[in-house]
């Protein structure tokens, strides 16, 4: 599939989507976030793709906020529909795939832009990286997940410090609030995906996705995150996947696991 705004390439069973929008710093417009949910859901549906990252082109930006030109004079029910489609399109769509999903943080990850990031599963990041939501200083809140998810990552009263102040983080401070995982150079960086996606590649796949239900679960107001547990543990026990990994731990080998 061609897109205008995207690039995705499946390659050892990781796709790559990068956003290509270098002109305008990677910032998310409607088609870029319509044109995001088709590659997703394309990486889903991909039974050759394991692991998904997401980044951003060129070395300044991973994205740059959301394209304020679009919206800047919508009325009260337009910013609505704006945030609640926009998080069901793209941002919950993105946390709740049962694919792993790594954001790979290359430069400035503001408002929409770090949104997108904190929806992925786990995220890296370059040591010129920049993160932060700005969104008070035009006069309005996160409209994509943003109060909701940074709080979740690095406490709230980290999170209201920086809602409020607006302010950026560079990437060893979001190391140490735990909002990235790791810090490498810009060079390094999807190498470093790459490497961790790896690690994920040997594991089941089928286990990965009852892992993602459960987690995800514990952080839902409506759900119980024990009994998501209790229940995506019993799943496990009627796959393919768990016959395999049992058997192979038993007879001393490396798991070859179907997927199943």
């Amino acid at each position: 599939m061609k897109f205008n705004n995207i690039l995705s390439e499946t390659l050892n069973n990781i796709t790559t989507i990068t956003i290509n929008r270098p002109t305008k710093l990677n910032a998310l417009n409607k088609e870029t976030i319509q044109e995001l949910h088709l590659a997703f859901k394309n990486a889903e549906e991909n039974s050759n793709t394991k692991v998904i990252i997401i980044t951003g082109s060129g070395e300044k930006a991973f994205v740059a906020g959301a394209d304020i030109s679009e919206f800047v004079h919508f009325s009260v029910s337009e910013a609505e529909n704006l945030a609640s489609e926009g998080q069901t399109l793209l941002f919950d769509f993105i946390a709740n795939l049962s694919t792993p999903v790594i954001a790979a943080i290359n430069g400035f990850a503001l408002g929409g832009g770090l949104e997108l990031a904190m929806a992925a599963h786990f995220r890296v990041a370059c040591d010129q990286a920049k993160m932060g939501l700005p969104e008070v200083s035009l006069g309005v809140i996160p409209g994509y997940g943003g109060t909701q998810r940074l709080p979740q990552l690095v406490g709230k009263g980290r999170a209201m410090e920086m809602i409020m102040t607006a302010g950026m983080i560079d990437a060893p401070t979001a190391l140490n609030y735990g909002l990235v995982n790791h810090i490498t150079t810009q060079e390094e960086l999807l190498l470093l995906a790459q490497k961790i996606a790896s690690k994920i590649i040997r594991n089941s796949s089928v286990a990965i996705s009852s892992a993602i239900v459960a987690i995800n679960a514990g952080y839902s107001a409506s759900q119980n995150g024990y009994d998501a547990e209790v229940s995506q543990f019993g799943k496990c026990f009627g796959t393919a996947d768990f016959r395999e990994g049992t058997t192979a731990f038993l007879e001393k080998r490396r798991a070859d696991f179907p997927g199943e």
